[in-house]
């Protein structure tokens, strides 16, 4: 199992990571706005089909690495966010909710969990993005983001974001110029 990305559709894109389980402490680490917080973004979530999200992103706390935002996304310094729908729910296997986008065109995030002895398979899948620009932007901020819950996961000190996104960004730019 690679820990890139792969584009299955030209609007889509897969991720897969085996995580140290059980099940039920990664479903807490994607539902819990705690421990979501510690590897992507804060906010409440309504375990319903139609219940709402909010995520509220933080990139520069995810790690205690200190390091400069880059000039393109100094905007985010001090967060960013957005509020987004739940689709599918069967805890502790699966969810799907809406991800940005105006009303209407929104992409989909769907986790998928799996155990496997004492790991868990998680399977996200990025649907519906919108272009070029979006899959680059997305793959290397989830690549990034799936880092870090790996090292949540395992006790370990994340490295940086920006520094990380950045390294992976070029690194997917590559990729799907080859893709």
């Amino acid at each position: 199992m690679s820990d890139y990305g792969i584009v299955t559709a030209a609007d889509t894109v897969r991720f897969e990571r085996l995580l140290p389980g059980p099940i039920e402490r990664v479903w807490a680490f994607l539902t819990e706005s705690d421990k979501r917080a510690r590897w992507l973004a804060s906010g409440p979530m309504e375990l319903r089909v139609g219940g709402g999200v909010e995520l509220v992103f933080r990139n520069s706390e995810l790690s205690s690495s200190p390091e400069v935002i880059p000039d393109k996304y100094r905007k985010y310094q001090d967060g960013a966010g957005f509020t987004a729908t739940v689709t599918r729910c069967e805890p502790p296997r699966l969810l799907s909710h809406t991800w940005g986008g105006n009303k209407g065109e929104e992409s989909e995030v769907t986790y998928e969990l799996t155990p496997q002895g004492d790991r868990v398979r998680l399977v996200l899948t990025h649907r519906r993005l919108g272009g070029r620009a979006v899959m680059l932007s997305v793959s290397g901020g989830w690549h990034t983001h799936l880092d870090i819950l790996v090292a949540q996961l395992e006790d370990r000190t994340p490295g940086p974001f920006w520094t990380t996104f950045g390294r992976l960004e070029t690194e997917y730019e590559t990729r799907l110029q080859a893709g």
